[in-house]
C-alpha cells in the first residue's frame, strides 16, 4: 500500500488501530459469525466476549465500513481501557457490501420508513443484528449499546430509527448527517475538493468480492496540495485523468449538482421521529469534516423528541480527536488539560454505565461543552443556552467592525477574485505526509490578511470578555461582475501585541469560517444566477462555537471568494460547476456593502 495513503487512513478514518494485545487475549474470547439479515444477506460479525462469567454483560456494537480487522483468530483489536474494565461484550460488524460481509454497499444508504417484507436499510440491519446477538451470545444482560466515529457514527445514528427494544444507549460521534449542506462533501453546496478527492481515491473503489484487505486505487497524494489541485483544472478532469470513472459514488455526485432527491434521501435529519434509546452525540469544535452532523443530530433529536434522554458533548478536538489524542492541544492552541481523558472517564463511560448496566444513580448533564479561550468545561441544560442573546456586529468603512450601523467612508469594500489564483485555506503547503491540514481551523490568518483578494474588518480592543455560545449568522450585501460567486466569511480572534505567550503576539486565530456558494443563496434546489453589479443579499449560518474573546483581544472578520483547495473553485460564471470548461472561469470584481441601506453584519450568540 502507498505509504501516504495509509497515513491518510490512520489520520482521518475512525479509530481502526488494531494489534495483538496479550492482556486483551487473556480477558476476552474471540469468535466471528455470519449473521443473517431479513433478506438473507449475511454480515460478518466478530464478537469479543469477556471470560468473566460471574455476571451478565452488556453488548457494545460498532458497525463500520472501515473493516472489523484483525480477521485472524489469534489477533485482537485494541479496546479503550476504560471500557475494557467494564467487561462489555464488544461487537464489530462489517456493514453490508464491505470487507467480509455479503451484499451491495451503498454510501449513506437512505433510510426507508414503513419498510415491508424484505426491504432493508441500515436501521433494519442493525435491528436484525441486535436480535441475533441477544438471542445467541451467551451471558449477555439484554442491554445493547452502539457507538462509532464518523461513518460508524452515521451507522450508530441510523440505529435510532425503528430501534430494537434491547437498544438502550446510542452514541453517534462525529456522525455524517447531510452531505450537501454541511458534512464532508459539501458546505452550502460548495464542493469540498481536497477532502472528497482524497476520501474517494482511497475508499471509493468497489469491492469485487468479500475480502480482508483494502481495495483501493493508489493515487499519488504527495507534494504541494495547492498546486496539485490547481493543476487538475476543472472537476471533470478528475475522471478523465485520475479516476477513469472507476469511483461509482464520485460519478453519482458529480451528476447531482443541486440539492435533489439523491442528496435529500441521504439526509439523516429528515428522520429520528421516535427515538427510544438514550443518545449521547459527540463532536469536536475543530472537526473540519462532520461538526455539522454532530450539532444537528443533537438538535434534530431534541426538537422531535423533547422527552428523550438526549445529551450533547463537544470538546476542543479535530475529527475523532477524543479517541486518537489526549486533547490537550490543537495546532498552536493549548487547552491546559487532558480533555479526552475527561470525556472518556466522566462522560462516555458513565453514559454506558448508566444505560447498559442500569446504574441509575449516575447523573449526566444534557450539555457538556468545552469553552476555548478560557479553557474550561461548561454544562448547560440546553443548547444554545437559554440565557444566550444575539449580538450584531456590523461591517463599516475604514475596515472596521462596529456594534451599530455607520456610514463612515465609502459604503463598500472591493476586491478582485481570480480563479487562476485562488485564496489558499492554509499557509502550510508542501506537506508530504498528508494533503489535508486539519489544523487550518485554528491557523493564524495573517497569511490571508496580506492578500489583495481578502478584505477584513476589525473591531477595537475588547474592554470585557465576549463568550460565544451557539451558531453564527452571516448577512451580507454583495455584488459581483460575474454571474456566480462564493462568499467565505471567517471570524477571527486577534491576539494582542504582547500576549501571555509571545509566540501568539498579533496572532489571528481562526475561530469559525464558512462558505456559501452564491447561486444557492435562495434555494439549494433551484440555483439562481447573480445579476452583474446588482446588490444582492446573501445569508447563511456558520457552525456553532463556544469560544471566549478575551479582554484586550480584537474581533476580526475576513471575507473572500475562494478557499482552495479545501473547496473547489467557483468559475464565477453561472453553470454546472462539476462539468464546467476552462473558459467558464473568469475574474470578477466583488463588493461587500456596509451602509444604512445595505448593513452587512455577523450575528453572534453570546452568554454573560
Amino acid at each position: 500500500m502507498n505509504i501516504r495513503v495509509m497515513a491518510f487512513l490512520i489520520l482521518t478514518l475512525p479509530f481502526i488501530v488494531f494489534a495483538q494485545q496479550k492482556s486483551i487475549a487473556e480477558i476476552y474470547a474471540k469468535q466471528d459469525y455470519m449473521v443473517e439479515m431479513r433478506d438473507g444477506t449475511k454480515l460478518y460479525t466478530v464478537v469479543y466476549t469477556p471470560n468473566d462469567v460471574s455476571k451478565k454483560h452488556p453488548i457494545l456494537i460498532t458497525r463500520t465500513p472501515y473493516s472489523s480487522s484483525p480477521y485472524e483468530t489469534d489477533k485482537f483489536r485494541r479496546f479503550p481501557e476504560y471500557l475494557v474494565n467494564e467487561n462489555f461484550i464488544f461487537v464489530y460488524q462489517d456493514v453490508r457490501g464491505k470487507f467480509m460481509s455479503e451484499g451491495e454497499y451503498v454510501n449513506m444508504r437512505p433510510y426507508i420508513p414503513n419498510k415491508s417484507g424484505k426491504q432493508i436499510d441500515e436501521a433494519s440491519d442493525t435491528y436484525d443484528t441486535i436480535e441475533w446477538l441477544v438471542n445467541n451470545i451467551p451471558n449477555n444482560n439484554g442491554n445493547v449499546g452502539i457507538y462509532g466515529i464518523s461513518y460508524p457514527g452515521f451507522y450508530a445514528a441510523m440505529s435510532l430509527n425503528d430501534s430494537h427494544p434491547a437498544l438502550k444507549a446510542v452514541s453517534p460521534q462525529a456522525p455524517i448527517a447531510d452531505w450537501f449542506i454541511g458534512d464532508d462533501m459539501h458546505h452550502n453546496g460548495a464542493f469540498t475538493l481536497s477532502l472528497s478527492y482524497i476520501f474517494f481515491s482511497t475508499f471509493g473503489v468497489e469491492r469485487p468480492k468479500p475480502t480482508t484487505s483494502w481495495s483501493m486505487r493508489i493515487v499519488d497524494l504527495s507534494g504541494d496540495s495547492y498546486n496539485y489541485f490547481l493543476n487538475i483544472g476543472t472537476i471533470k478532469n478528475v475522471n478523465k485523468n485520475y479516476f477513469y470513472t472507476d469511483i461509482p459514488f464520485w460519478n453519482d455526485f458529480t451528476q447531482h449538482g443541486t440539492y435533489d432527491k439523491f442528496w435529500k434521501s441521504r439526509n439523516t435529519l429528515n428522520h429520528f421521529e421516535k427515538v427510544a434509546p438514550a443518545v449521547m452525540t459527540v463532536g469536536g469544535w475543530y472537526d473540519g469534516e462532520d461538526l455539522y452532523g454532530a450539532l444537528n443530530t443533537y438538535k434534530t433529536i431534541e426538537k422531535k423528541n423533547p422527552n428523550a434522554d438526549n445529551i450533547l458533548v463537544v470538546g476542543p478536538w479535530p475529527h475523532g480527536g477524543w479517541a486518537r489524542s489526549d486533547g490537550s492541544s490543537f495546532g498552536n492552541m493549548a487547552f491546559d488539560s487532558n480533555t479526552s481523558e475527561y470525556y472518556q472517564n466522566n462522560l462516555e463511560l458513565k453514559f454506558f454505565q448508566k444505560y447498559l448496566e442500569n446504574k441509575t444513580d449516575i447523573e449526566l448533564p444534557e450539555i457538556s461543552v468545552f469553552e476555548t479561550g478560557t479553557n474550561k468545561w461548561n454544562t448547560f441544560e440546553e443548547w444554545p443556552p437559554k440565557k444566550s442573546e444575539e449580538l450584531n456586529i456590523y461591517f463599516s468603512g475604514n475596515s472596521e467592525l462596529k456594534k451599530s450601523v455607520t456610514n463612515t467612508g465609502v459604503n463598500y469594500s472591493e476586491y478582485i477574485s481570480n480563479p487562476a489564483s485562488p485564496v489558499p485555506y492554509t499557509a502550510k503547503f508542501h506537506r508530504t505526509e498528508t494533503m489535508y491540514n486539519k489544523t487550518y481551523m485554528v491557523e493564524d490568518q495573517r497569511f490571508a490578511s496580506a492578500r489583495p483578494d481578502v478584505i477584513l474588518f476589525e473591531g477595537k480592543k475588547l474592554e470585557e470578555n465576549i463568550t460565544l455560545a451557539g451558531p453564527i449568522e452571516v448577512e451580507l450585501y454583495v455584488s459581483t461582475t460575474g454571474t456566480d460567486s462564493d462568499w467565505i466569511v471567517k471570524l477571527i480572534d486577534v491576539y494582542p501585541k504582547k500576549s501571555s505567550n509571545s509566540s501568539m503576539d498579533n496572532f489571528q486565530m481562526l475561530v469559525r469560517g464558512e462558505i456559501m456558494r452564491g447561486k444557492f443563496r435562495n434555494s439549494l434546489e433551484k440555483p439562481e444566477a447573480f445579476v452583474p453589479g446588482k446588490v444582492t443579499k446573501v445569508k447563511f449560518i456558520m457552525n456553532d462555537s463556544h469560544h471566549t474573546f478575551l479582554k484586550g483581544h480584537k474581533i476580526m472578520v475576513q471575507v473572500q471568494s475562494s478557499w482552495f483547495p479545501l473547496f473547489d473553485r467557483n468559475p464565477q460564471t453561472f453553470c454546472d460547476i462539476y462539468n464546467a470548461d476552462e473558459n467558464d472561469f473568469v475574474q470578477a470584481t466583488q463588493r461587500v456593502y456596509h451602509s444604512a441601506e445595505y448593513p452587512s453584519k455577523i450575528i453572534l450568540r453570546v452568554v454573560k
